[in-house]
Protein backbone atom coordinates (compact mmCIF):
# COMPACT_ATOMS: atom_id res chain seq x y z
CA UNK A 1 0.00 0.00 0.00
CA UNK A 2 1.29 3.36 -1.16
CA UNK A 3 2.09 6.05 2.05
CA UNK A 4 0.09 8.42 2.72
CA UNK A 5 2.71 11.12 2.89
CA UNK A 6 5.91 10.54 1.31
CA UNK A 7 9.39 12.84 1.66
CA UNK A 8 12.04 12.64 -0.92
CA UNK A 9 15.34 14.54 -0.55
CA UNK A 10 14.14 17.13 1.01
CA UNK A 11 16.41 20.13 1.65
CA UNK A 12 15.89 23.63 3.04
CA UNK A 13 18.57 26.27 3.59
CA UNK A 14 18.19 30.10 4.90
CA UNK A 15 21.02 32.77 3.30
CA UNK A 16 22.94 34.45 5.73
CA UNK A 17 23.93 37.84 4.19
CA UNK A 18 26.15 40.40 5.16
CA UNK A 19 24.86 44.06 5.11
CA UNK A 20 27.32 47.04 3.42
CA UNK A 21 25.96 50.72 2.88
CA UNK A 22 24.16 50.07 0.21
CA UNK A 23 23.73 46.55 -0.47
CA UNK A 24 24.31 43.06 1.04
CA UNK A 25 25.45 39.83 -0.29
CA UNK A 26 25.06 35.92 0.46
CA UNK A 27 28.13 34.80 2.62
CA UNK A 28 26.93 31.17 3.96
CA UNK A 29 23.45 29.55 4.15
CA UNK A 30 21.56 27.94 7.69
CA UNK A 31 21.19 23.72 6.63
CA UNK A 32 18.17 23.75 8.55
CA UNK A 33 17.23 20.42 7.10
CA UNK A 34 19.42 18.37 4.77
CA UNK A 35 18.08 16.03 2.54
CA UNK A 36 15.78 14.08 4.51
CA UNK A 37 13.83 10.82 3.71
CA UNK A 38 10.91 9.35 5.02
CA UNK A 39 7.72 8.21 4.91
CA UNK A 40 4.08 8.38 6.75
CA UNK A 41 1.37 5.28 6.29
CA UNK A 42 -2.36 6.18 6.56
CA UNK A 43 -3.53 6.07 10.15
CA UNK A 44 0.40 5.52 11.78
CA UNK A 45 1.39 8.21 13.69
CA UNK A 46 5.32 8.98 13.71
CA UNK A 47 7.51 11.18 16.05
CA UNK A 48 10.39 13.15 15.25
CA UNK A 49 13.00 13.99 18.02
CA UNK A 50 16.31 15.20 18.51
CA UNK A 51 17.55 18.86 20.18
CA UNK A 52 16.32 22.31 19.99
CA UNK A 53 17.81 23.80 16.81
CA UNK A 54 18.15 20.62 14.95
CA UNK A 55 15.53 21.52 12.48
CA UNK A 56 12.51 19.89 13.65
CA UNK A 57 9.49 22.18 13.22
CA UNK A 58 11.47 23.40 10.01
CA UNK A 59 10.95 20.35 8.36
CA UNK A 60 6.81 20.52 9.74
CA UNK A 61 6.81 23.96 7.87
CA UNK A 62 8.78 22.76 5.03
CA UNK A 63 5.97 19.55 4.38
CA UNK A 64 2.95 22.07 4.78
CA UNK A 65 4.52 24.65 2.21
CA UNK A 66 4.39 27.00 4.82
CA UNK A 67 8.24 27.56 4.43
CA UNK A 68 8.96 27.18 0.82
CA UNK A 69 11.88 24.11 0.38
CA UNK A 70 15.24 24.56 -1.30
CA UNK A 71 14.91 21.36 -2.93
CA UNK A 72 13.63 18.03 -2.77
CA UNK A 73 9.85 16.55 -3.24
CA UNK A 74 6.65 15.90 -0.93
CA UNK A 75 4.14 13.61 -1.59
CA UNK A 76 0.57 13.24 -0.23
CA UNK A 77 -1.71 10.11 -1.41
CA UNK A 78 0.32 9.86 -4.52
CA UNK A 79 0.33 13.44 -5.59
CA UNK A 80 3.28 16.12 -5.29
CA UNK A 81 2.33 18.75 -3.31
CA UNK A 82 5.65 21.57 -3.60
CA UNK A 83 4.47 22.73 -7.38
CA UNK A 84 0.65 22.59 -6.01
CA UNK A 85 1.07 25.21 -3.17
CA UNK A 86 3.36 27.48 -5.43
CA UNK A 87 1.81 27.25 -8.76
CA UNK A 88 -1.43 25.54 -8.36
CA UNK A 89 -4.91 26.58 -8.84
CA UNK A 90 -6.36 28.00 -5.80
CA UNK A 91 -9.02 25.01 -5.63
CA UNK A 92 -5.83 22.41 -5.92
CA UNK A 93 -4.45 24.70 -3.18
CA UNK A 94 -7.34 24.51 -0.59
CA UNK A 95 -7.87 20.76 -1.27
CA UNK A 96 -4.37 19.95 0.10
CA UNK A 97 -4.68 22.50 2.99
CA UNK A 98 -7.69 20.84 4.08
CA UNK A 99 -5.69 17.54 3.94
CA UNK A 100 -2.75 18.68 6.11
CA UNK A 101 -3.28 20.61 9.20
CA UNK A 102 -0.71 22.05 12.27
CA UNK A 103 -1.41 22.04 15.82
CA UNK A 104 1.73 25.03 16.63
CA UNK A 105 3.92 24.51 19.93
CA UNK A 106 2.15 27.82 21.69
CA UNK A 107 -1.61 28.27 21.99
CA UNK A 108 -1.13 31.44 23.81
CA UNK A 109 0.62 33.02 20.62
CA UNK A 110 -1.60 30.74 17.74
CA UNK A 111 -5.23 31.87 18.82
CA UNK A 112 -6.54 35.32 17.85
CA UNK A 113 -7.42 37.15 20.83
CA UNK A 114 -10.16 39.25 19.41
CA UNK A 115 -11.72 36.52 18.10
CA UNK A 116 -14.43 34.04 19.67
CA UNK A 117 -14.06 30.40 20.21
CA UNK A 118 -16.38 30.12 17.10
CA UNK A 119 -15.29 32.58 15.01
CA UNK A 120 -11.89 30.86 15.16
CA UNK A 121 -12.96 27.34 14.92
CA UNK A 122 -15.64 28.45 11.88
CA UNK A 123 -13.06 30.58 10.18
CA UNK A 124 -12.31 27.25 7.82
CA UNK A 125 -15.67 26.99 6.81
CA UNK A 126 -15.66 30.52 5.48
CA UNK A 127 -12.80 29.66 4.03
CA UNK A 128 -13.28 26.41 2.12
CA UNK A 129 -16.63 26.56 2.62
CA UNK A 130 -16.93 22.48 3.28
CA UNK A 131 -19.90 23.00 5.12
CA UNK A 132 -23.19 24.82 4.85
CA UNK A 133 -23.47 27.51 6.86
CA UNK A 134 -26.83 26.76 8.52
CA UNK A 135 -24.56 23.81 9.98
CA UNK A 136 -21.95 26.04 11.52
CA UNK A 137 -22.50 25.71 14.81
CA UNK A 138 -23.34 22.07 14.93
CA UNK A 139 -19.69 21.36 13.54
CA UNK A 140 -18.07 23.97 15.87
CA UNK A 141 -19.86 22.49 19.03
CA UNK A 142 -19.36 18.44 17.92
CA UNK A 143 -15.62 19.67 17.80
CA UNK A 144 -15.63 21.60 20.94
CA UNK A 145 -17.21 18.11 22.40
CA UNK A 146 -14.66 16.10 20.62
CA UNK A 147 -11.72 18.17 22.68
CA UNK A 148 -12.87 17.61 25.99
CA UNK A 149 -14.71 21.57 25.93
CA UNK A 150 -18.22 22.40 25.89
CA UNK A 151 -20.84 23.93 24.10
CA UNK A 152 -21.01 27.33 26.43
CA UNK A 153 -16.91 27.57 25.78
CA UNK A 154 -17.67 28.95 21.82
CA UNK A 155 -18.79 32.39 22.96
CA UNK A 156 -15.73 33.25 24.92
CA UNK A 157 -12.31 34.73 24.20
CA UNK A 158 -8.80 32.63 24.30
CA UNK A 159 -7.94 34.99 27.49
CA UNK A 160 -10.31 33.42 29.52
CA UNK A 161 -8.90 29.86 29.24
CA UNK A 162 -6.11 27.85 30.45
CA UNK A 163 -3.32 26.88 28.55
CA UNK A 164 -4.55 23.09 28.27
CA UNK A 165 -8.08 24.50 27.01
CA UNK A 166 -6.19 26.69 24.58
CA UNK A 167 -4.24 23.83 22.93
CA UNK A 168 -7.71 21.94 23.00
CA UNK A 169 -9.17 24.81 20.85
CA UNK A 170 -5.71 24.57 18.48
CA UNK A 171 -6.80 21.28 17.89
CA UNK A 172 -10.46 21.62 17.23
CA UNK A 173 -9.58 23.88 14.76
CA UNK A 174 -6.71 21.99 13.28
CA UNK A 175 -9.65 18.85 12.81
CA UNK A 176 -12.35 21.62 11.50
CA UNK A 177 -11.58 20.26 8.02
CA UNK A 178 -11.59 16.43 8.45
CA UNK A 179 -7.65 16.44 8.04
CA UNK A 180 -6.00 13.07 6.81
CA UNK A 181 -2.91 14.38 8.11
CA UNK A 182 -2.05 16.40 11.03
CA UNK A 183 1.40 17.83 12.25
CA UNK A 184 1.47 18.10 15.47
CA UNK A 185 4.76 20.46 16.73
CA UNK A 186 5.46 19.91 20.42
CA UNK A 187 1.49 20.54 21.77
CA UNK A 188 2.36 20.05 25.01
CA UNK A 189 5.54 21.99 25.99
CA UNK A 190 4.33 25.12 27.22
CA UNK A 191 2.12 23.03 29.29
CA UNK A 192 2.75 21.65 33.60
CA UNK A 193 2.63 17.90 33.60
CA UNK A 194 -1.04 17.04 34.49
CA UNK A 195 -2.36 18.64 31.85
CA UNK A 196 0.41 17.00 29.22
CA UNK A 197 -1.41 13.75 29.51
CA UNK A 198 -4.39 15.02 29.21
CA UNK A 199 -3.71 16.53 26.12
CA UNK A 200 -1.77 13.17 24.54
CA UNK A 201 -4.67 11.19 26.05
CA UNK A 202 -7.20 13.45 23.61
CA UNK A 203 -4.59 12.88 20.95
CA UNK A 204 -4.69 8.97 20.92
CA UNK A 205 -8.49 9.32 21.51
CA UNK A 206 -8.95 11.17 18.09
CA UNK A 207 -6.45 8.82 16.16
CA UNK A 208 -8.18 6.40 17.13
CA UNK A 209 -12.15 7.71 16.70
CA UNK A 210 -10.86 9.21 13.19
CA UNK A 211 -8.15 7.40 12.29
CA UNK A 212 -5.97 10.04 10.80
CA UNK A 213 -2.10 10.25 10.75
CA UNK A 214 0.34 11.93 12.47
CA UNK A 215 3.77 13.84 12.70
CA UNK A 216 5.00 14.45 16.24
CA UNK A 217 7.33 16.78 16.62
CA UNK A 218 8.85 16.56 19.93
CA UNK A 219 11.88 16.56 22.78
CA UNK A 220 9.92 14.79 25.49
CA UNK A 221 10.63 11.25 24.53
CA UNK A 222 8.09 9.92 27.13
CA UNK A 223 5.50 11.33 25.66
CA UNK A 224 6.68 10.63 21.94
CA UNK A 225 6.80 6.79 23.20
CA UNK A 226 3.51 6.81 24.66
CA UNK A 227 1.64 8.17 21.27
CA UNK A 228 3.80 7.32 18.28
CA UNK A 229 4.44 4.00 16.36
CA UNK A 230 7.41 5.22 14.53
CA UNK A 231 10.20 7.89 15.21
CA UNK A 232 12.68 9.28 13.25
CA UNK A 233 15.86 10.64 15.47
CA UNK A 234 16.50 14.45 13.76
CA UNK A 235 20.62 15.64 14.55
CA UNK A 236 21.90 18.60 12.82
CA UNK A 237 19.28 18.69 10.18
CA UNK A 238 19.73 14.99 8.90
CA UNK A 239 17.86 11.70 10.14
CA UNK A 240 20.15 9.93 11.69
CA UNK A 241 18.29 6.89 12.77
CA UNK A 242 14.70 5.49 11.81
CA UNK A 243 13.16 2.60 13.69
CA UNK A 244 9.73 1.43 15.21
CA UNK A 245 9.09 2.80 18.48
CA UNK A 246 9.48 -0.25 20.15
CA UNK A 247 12.74 -1.22 18.61
CA UNK A 248 13.98 2.40 18.68
CA UNK A 249 13.53 2.71 23.20
CA UNK A 250 14.32 -0.85 23.59
CA UNK A 251 17.47 -1.16 21.01
CA UNK A 252 19.44 2.39 20.09
CA UNK A 253 21.79 2.21 17.63
CA UNK A 254 22.79 5.62 16.59
CA UNK A 255 25.13 7.11 19.33
CA UNK A 256 23.30 10.53 19.57
CA UNK A 257 20.19 8.44 20.38
CA UNK A 258 21.59 6.28 23.13
CA UNK A 259 22.45 9.66 24.70
CA UNK A 260 18.90 11.17 24.21
CA UNK A 261 17.64 7.98 25.93
CA UNK A 262 20.25 8.20 28.74
CA UNK A 263 18.87 11.16 29.69
CA UNK A 264 14.74 10.39 30.09
CA UNK A 265 14.08 10.74 33.43
CA UNK A 266 12.97 7.27 34.93
CA UNK A 267 10.41 7.57 37.95
CA UNK A 268 12.20 5.42 40.09
CA UNK A 269 14.90 7.02 42.37
CA UNK A 270 16.29 4.00 43.76
CA UNK A 271 17.12 2.89 40.33
CA UNK A 272 20.90 3.59 38.68
CA UNK A 273 21.15 5.22 35.27
CA UNK A 274 24.01 5.26 33.13
CA UNK A 275 23.30 8.47 32.04
CA UNK A 276 25.68 9.54 28.34
CA UNK A 277 27.04 13.09 28.84
CA UNK A 278 28.04 14.68 25.54
CA UNK A 279 31.19 16.80 25.01
CA UNK A 280 30.74 19.94 23.24
CA UNK A 281 28.02 21.91 22.25
CA UNK A 282 26.46 21.35 19.31
CA UNK A 283 28.11 22.48 15.99
CA UNK A 284 26.94 25.74 13.56
CA UNK A 285 24.35 24.71 10.94
CA UNK A 286 26.09 27.13 9.39
CA UNK A 287 29.53 25.44 8.94
CA UNK A 288 28.50 21.84 9.85
CA UNK A 289 31.14 19.15 10.39
CA UNK A 290 32.71 17.21 7.51
CA UNK A 291 31.66 13.56 7.70
CA UNK A 292 29.08 12.40 9.95
CA UNK A 293 27.73 15.50 11.70
CA UNK A 294 27.35 14.03 15.34
CA UNK A 295 31.49 13.27 14.96
CA UNK A 296 33.09 16.39 17.30
CA UNK A 297 30.65 15.20 20.09
CA UNK A 298 30.72 11.16 19.82
CA UNK A 299 33.12 9.16 22.26
CA UNK A 300 33.17 6.51 19.40
CA UNK A 301 34.65 8.70 16.42
CA UNK A 302 37.41 8.27 14.68
CA UNK A 303 39.18 9.46 11.25
CA UNK A 304 36.78 7.79 9.08
CA UNK A 305 33.70 9.46 11.19
CA UNK A 306 35.77 12.65 9.88
CA UNK A 307 36.50 12.53 6.47
CA UNK A 308 33.41 9.66 5.14
CA UNK A 309 29.86 10.47 5.57
CA UNK A 310 28.03 7.39 6.56
CA UNK A 311 25.35 6.09 4.82
CA UNK A 312 21.11 5.43 6.27
CA UNK A 313 21.10 1.63 6.12
CA UNK A 314 19.10 -0.92 7.11
CA UNK A 315 20.91 -2.43 10.52
CA UNK A 316 17.78 -4.34 10.75
CA UNK A 317 14.74 -5.35 9.34
CA UNK A 318 13.03 -2.25 9.66
CA UNK A 319 15.39 0.00 11.68
CA UNK A 320 18.03 2.38 9.49
CA UNK A 321 20.88 4.29 11.04
CA UNK A 322 23.59 6.43 9.53
CA UNK A 323 26.46 5.45 11.23
CA UNK A 324 29.92 3.50 10.23
CA UNK A 325 29.96 1.84 13.51
CA UNK A 326 26.78 0.33 13.75
CA UNK A 327 27.44 -2.94 13.83
CA UNK A 328 29.05 -2.03 17.46
CA UNK A 329 25.85 -1.40 19.51
CA UNK A 330 23.46 -3.89 17.53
Amino acid sequence: MAPLLEVRDLVKYYPVYQRGIISKRVVGKVHAVDHVNFSIDKGEAMGLVGESGCGKTTTGKVLLNLEEPTSGEVFFNGEETTSVFSKGPRKEVLKLRRSMQMVFQNPYASLDPRMTVFDIISEPFSIHKHIPKDQWKEKVYSLLTLVGLEAYHAERYPHEFSGGQRQRICIARALAVDPEFIIADEPVSSLDVSIRAQILNLVIDIQEKLGMSYLYISHDLSSVRQITQKVLVMYLGEIVESASTTELFDKPIHPYTRALLSAVPIPDPKKKRNVIILSGEVPSSINPPSGCRFHPRCQYATSKCKDEKPSFIEATAGHMVSCHYYTDFI
